[in-house]
């Protein structure tokens, strides 16, 4: 008898709890905060998911991975971008992933303080290195006649941070004739930040 209760009152209370709606999974935040920590400071990037959907997931992948931690600012070309995210500080390249299609159609310029995807002199060969631009570079962006570089985001805190490494001595150094710091400028760590952000700026 005690058996046949405990089962009933089992059954009871399965069946109550598979009654308990189930709160759908919150969308996906359209703008994430991105903070990226270099050996110069911190600087955080807003992401914009809506206008550009692939570049944000392709970069937030490999945030996510980890894949930017210990890689460098290896490019710096005052008034004009800084250079990272494929180059360890040692200046070794780092095998990426495959490349995405070129989202530079998106309606986002390239002007001082985005955030944009490098690549080659084809317009769908971007992986993991990106740049942010020191000044309004307008002609990074797409025209009639050829592809531009996609914009993904934007400094939203530390911009300081990103002139400071603007300002670094460069020079020919390991693989690159020019534009490489003297001093490796390192990406430390790079992570998402909850929402709304809260960091110091």
């Amino acid at each position: 008898m005690t058996k046949r209760l405990l089962t009933v009152f089992v059954l009871l209370l399965l069946g109550a709890c598979s009654q308990v709606p189930v709160r759908p999974a919150a969308p996906p935040d359209p703008y994430p905060d991105v903070a990226i920590e270099t050996s110069l400071g911190t600087f955080v990037v807003k992401l914009d998911r809506e206008r550009a959907p692939l570049t944000v997931l392709n970069f937030l992948q490999y945030v996510q991975t980890g894949f930017y931690n210990g890689t460098s600012f290896y490019r710096v070309v005052p008034g004009f971008v800084i250079q990272g995210g494929d180059y360890t500080a040692a200046y070794q390249e780092k095998k990426a992933a495959a490349p995405i299609p070129n989202e530079s159609g998106n309606g986002l310029s390239n002007l001082r303080g985005t955030i944009a995807m490098a690549r080659d002199s084809a317009p769908h060969t971007a992986t993991a290195a990106f740049y942010i631009n020191l000044v309004d570079n307008k002609k990074l962006d797409p025209r009639p006649d050829r592809w531009g570089y996609a914009v993904f985001g934007r400094v939203i805190r530390g911009m300081a941070v990103v002139d400071k490494i603007a300002a670094v001595p460069t020079g020919k150094v390991g693989p690159f004739d020019k534009d490489a710091p003297r001093a490796p400028v390192v990406i430390l760590k790079v992570w998402m930040l909850p929402q709304p952000a809260n960091l110091e700026p």
